[in-house]
């Protein structure tokens, strides 16, 4: 059987142009990054603006398990078959991060005969939307210690400096270091760090931004740091948003590239939903809605965090509304939460599914309670038997959700058929779709707390001290009236990662909270969540490589 990069590097590609050809996209409004990847110019999307939506579905899935549950193989298998029934159907997916392809994660291109191509060019470079949105980061923190090495005329109290320098790559000892050592030349020794650049405030800016002219005011409207006398001082301050803008007016633009079956996908844009709100971007998917009669995009990890962010942020934000939510899980992950260990799960255990089945009905109840209709996409294994199956087709009918099994890996868009009718059929269902608060009509901590017990299922929330202090500061500057983005673990619906299934009795702890006045919401910490992830033991990287033909081997 060939692996990921095999099957993607035999691919035989269609031009770009003609992608774009099939979706009345002229030629000319493509920039093009080579035969097979191109942005779409700012002109076209401003020509299409006033066309109406087609259907939105979005695809997320149950707490992720170390093996991977297939949601973006599921995503770009569904638009395939959803293709193949002649339903014009565009795929709206996030970028791939450096970091979790050399890390433990791999790329987020897809899997098996669901795949977005050219594969390695999206897990590597791409159109260096990361690279711009790092440059612009970094650029602004230059600005803000080249301010304090030449006078400091703001005052800028260099303790409570909050914005962070950042890099696309899992490097922890980066998390916090000492900058401007050396001497008087070298500039004012003070306290810093990096986080990831799929964390940063600039990433969440570009992709929930509208256009240029919006982008420009939130970047201006980073809260950077805070005087002496306790002042908040921003980007604009330093007058760097316009030199910022400049270096992201290409990353801006959405990608578009396709599918191993030539369906076409904007791809752009991609913050974590562990540690960001974890959606492609705002103009990418809307633009999709425009261009295509059905739009599948999807959300990070569980719909605990990406699902629910992309609701009551992405949502609230663009004023988008889904028709129909895909819940994506697999056999193996529900025997894992039901306790079974990750070198068992391909052997049969009814029982043991049958208990961690609580999980996926959590997931469920969260995705029906923002009145969008629900269909479970069981990512199919050679494993899984007659009997497992079966017993999770018999709780989604007892739970209300529609349920469909999904062979994209193995079979491509075709083994997505009975998937796509379902989820065609699912758009057409009553939806009353509502976010689950209205941002303004509640507190920081009622956000949080509201989340927390209607999604997570918790007993409450604590804030520790140094939260309750950060909360004041932000209210007094009106960030109360925002979203909360919740950083917390992937694993678990609560915020210990060892606590599977769907647990209960617990509460969540809030030991950070900080203002992203720029993005338009409030990041709050939980649990010992890190912007800044670490390699593991053995990274992907070792077994990635290129031989003297220049093919690449190693990345999937």
């Amino acid at each position: 059987m060939m692996s990921d990069i095999e099957i993607a590097q035999s691919a035989k590609m269609q031009n770009i142009s003609d992608v774009a050809k099939n979706l009345s996209i002229p030629v000319d409004a493509l920039e093009h990054y080579g035969k097979y990847k191109a942005k779409i110019s700012e002109d076209y999307i401003k020509s299409v603006e006033n066309k109406p939506n087609g259907k939105l579905i979005l695809v997320t899935a149950i707490n992720p398990t170390p093996m991977g549950e297939g949601k973006t193989t599921t995503s770009i298998g569904l638009a395939d078959a959803m293709n193949k029934l002649s339903k014009k159907t565009v795929l709206a997916l996030r970028e791939p991060s450096l970091g979790p392809v050399f890390g433990i994660k791999g790329g987020a291109a897809g899997g098996g005969y669901a795949q977005v191509v050219p594969m390695e060019d999206i897990n590597l470079h791409f159109t260096g939307d990361m690279h711009a949105i790092t440059a612009a980061n970094n650029l602004l923190c230059a600005l803000i210690d080249n301010h304090l090495q030449q006078g400091n005329s703001l005052l800028i109290d260099q303790r409570k400096i909050l914005f962070k320098r950042c890099m696309d790559m899992n490097d922890r000892a980066l998390r916090y270091i000492n900058v401007g050592l050396g001497g008087k030349i070298n500039g004012v020794p003070r306290e810093d760090g990096f986080q990831i650049t799929v964390a940063s405030e600039v990433m969440a800016i570009l992709c929930l931004a509208k256009d240029l002219e919006d982008l420009k005011t939130r970047l201006g409207n980073i809260l950077i740091a805070y005087s002496y006398s306790g002042e908040p001082i921003f980007a604009k301050d330093l007058k760097a948003e316009g030199a910022m803008t400049v270096l992201l007016k290409d990353a801006l633009k959405p990608n578009i590239i396709q599918t191993l079956e030539s369906t076409p996908c904007l791809m752009h844009g991609g913050p974590f939903a562990n540690i960001a709100h974890g959606c492609n971007s705002v103009r990418a998917t809307k633009l999709a809605l425009k261009i295509g009669d059905y739009t599948v995009t999807e959300a990070g990890f569980g719909s605990d965090l990406g699902a629910e962010k992309f609701m009551d942020i992405k949502c609230q934000v663009s004023g988008l509304k889904p028709n129909c939510i895909v819940l994506v899980a697999t056999v193996r992950a529900l025997k894992y939460n039901g306790g079974v260990k990750k070198d068992m799960v391909t052997e049969e255990n009814v029982e043991a599914l049958k208990k961690g089945l609580c999980n996926l009905g959590a997931h469920i109840d969260n995705m029906k309670s923002y009145g969008v209709p629900v269909v479970v996409a069981i990512n199919r294994f050679l494993q899984d038997s007659d009997a497992e199956l079966n017993a999770i087709e018999e709780y989604c009918a007892e739970h209300g959700a529609d349920f469909a099994l999904s062979e994209v890996f193995a079979k491509g868009g075709e083994g997505g058929i009975n998937l796509a009718k379902k989820v065609i059929a699912a758009c057409e269902k009553e939806n009353t779709f509502k976010p689950l608060y209205i941002a303004e009509n509640l507190t920081i901590e009622e956000k949080t707390e509201k989340i927390a017990k209607e999604i997570y299922g918790a007993d409450g929330v604590d804030f520790a001290p140094s939260a309750k202090k950060a909360i004041a500061e932000i209210t007094k500057l009106g960030g109360d009236k925002l979203p909360v983005c919740i950083a917390k673990t992937q694993y678990s619906l609560s915020d210990n990662q060892n606590a599977l299934g769907r647990p209960t009795n617990f509460r969540i702890t809030v030991r950070d909270v900080k203002l992203s006045n720029g993005a338009g919401f409030v990041v709050v910490m939980t649990g010992d969540i890190m912007t800044m992830p670490g390699l593991p033991k053995t990274p992907a990287s070792n077994n990635i490589d290129i031989d003297i033909n220049g093919k690449i081997s190693g990345l999937f």
